[in-house]
């Protein structure tokens, strides 16, 4: 933080607890005096505006934001007004921060600087990632309903459709045949689809228990390398600290193994394909779920990421909504299954995509021993 001469007053301890406590909070704090000069700075905002606090200070603070940014005329508003001031989804991004960065501002006047205002950022990232999941959620509500009326109303003719092929065909011509050949064939298909389908109709309690994510991850790697992914290199990049996940084990193969084989076709046949699993425990990410009064914390992160060429922009707002898919034959049903069985778990699904490095990130609840139910005897 700010640099001490040795002529220069040293800060009182309360001084170094006020900062101390700043450079402990994970949003970028600004301390902003008249004419928009930077006074100080948190560490995260030297982390976000990717410079040192002796380098923000000799700058401006609209040196560091886009031209007219709204942020410059907060800090004119909270002086005007004497009073806080907030302002939500501004995006503060810069070729200087690294692009489009998209936070909401909370400015408050701070009266032993002259004209001056401390302002906080707080990225958009988590909360749009937050709000989205609700959306999977909704999403994958919707498809429990028509999962439930095909399996009604397609399957069952469905079944007589088959088997009156099945039973022409002993009776007709080889080329006839064939086309028996292909109703049983589509018929098969689409009753494939519609199972695929029912799984977000089941309801049932999820068993969990503490599982070990590495093992879960080692089976998935196994999995792919002895199948769609024996050419490609898999890494693992493990924190061998990390806590047991409170999860059902067999539903996180499933969705780690559906994340890899995504990754797998992703980088399909490039010679230097690889993909990386990755856990860490990030403490301090907390989300409000239905029927919880406390806030449940999602201390645990694992990560698939692969170097393939990325996922189109305008798709990943949308990637875990149901029947979307940038595959040429894909159902869209496999990001849709992974977001409920997360969701499920109260945890959180997200993706990160740009050339040669898309990252499909999995926030979960770790496990408490005071926290799961006893078991019957």
């Amino acid at each position: 933080m700010t640099t001490v001469s040795a002529s220069a007053p040293r800060p009182s301890p309360t001084d170094r607890t006020a900062w101390a406590v700043l450079n402990a909070l994970p949003h970028p704090v600004i301390l902003i005096a008249h004419g928009g000069r930077i006074v100080d700075a948190n560490s995260a905002a030297e982390a976000f505006f990717q410079a040192s606090t002796n380098v923000l200070k000799r700058h401006l603070i609209s040196f560091f934001v886009p031209f007219g940014s709204p942020l410059l005329s907060l800090l004119e508003q909270v002086r005007r007004r004497g009073a806080a001031v907030s302002e939500y989804r501004v995006d503060v991004g810069t070729p200087r921060n690294g692009g489009e960065r998209m936070v909401d501002i909370y400015a408050s006047p701070v009266g032993d600087v002259d004209d001056g205002v401390a302002v906080l950022l707080q990225e958009r990232t988590m909360t749009d990632k937050i709000d989205r999941q609700l959306t999977h959620r909704g999403a994958a509500r919707s498809v429990t309903g028509l999962a439930a009326m095909l399996a009604h109303e397609i399957k069952n003719p469905l079944s007589g459709i088959r088997g009156a092929a099945q039973l022409l065909e002993p009776s007709v011509n080889d080329e006839d045949r064939a086309l028996t050949q292909l109703i049983r064939d589509e018929a098969d298909r689409i009753v494939k689809l519609v199972d695929r389908m029912e799984v977000f109709s089941d309801e049932r309690p999820i068993e969990r228990e503490p599982v070990n994510i590495h093992v879960v991850l080692d089976r998935v790697r196994n999995v792919a390398k002895s199948g769609f992914g024996r050419d490609l290199q898999i890494v693992d990049d493990y924190d061998p600290s990390l806590p047991p996940v409170y999860a059902n084990h067999d539903q996180l193969v499933q969705v780690f193994l559906n994340l890899v084989k995504n990754a797998a076709e992703a980088v399909g046949d490039a010679p230097d394909g690889e993909i990386v699993l990755s856990t860490a425990f990030r403490p301090g990410v907390h989300l409000s779920v239905a029927g919880n009064a406390d806030k449940v914390s999602l201390p645990m992160e694992f990560c698939v990421r692969d170097n393939g060429p990325g996922v189109p922009a305008d798709m990943v707002p949308h990637l875990f909504d149901p029947f979307v898919t940038s595959k040429a034959n894909g159902t869209g049903l496999g990001l849709a299954l992974v977001a409920k069985i997360v969701g499920d778990h109260g945890g959180v699904i997200e993706c990160e995509s740009q050339p040669r490095k898309t990252i499909f990130r999995v926030l979960m609840p770790a496990y408490r021993a005071d926290a799961a139910p006893a078991k019957e005897p």
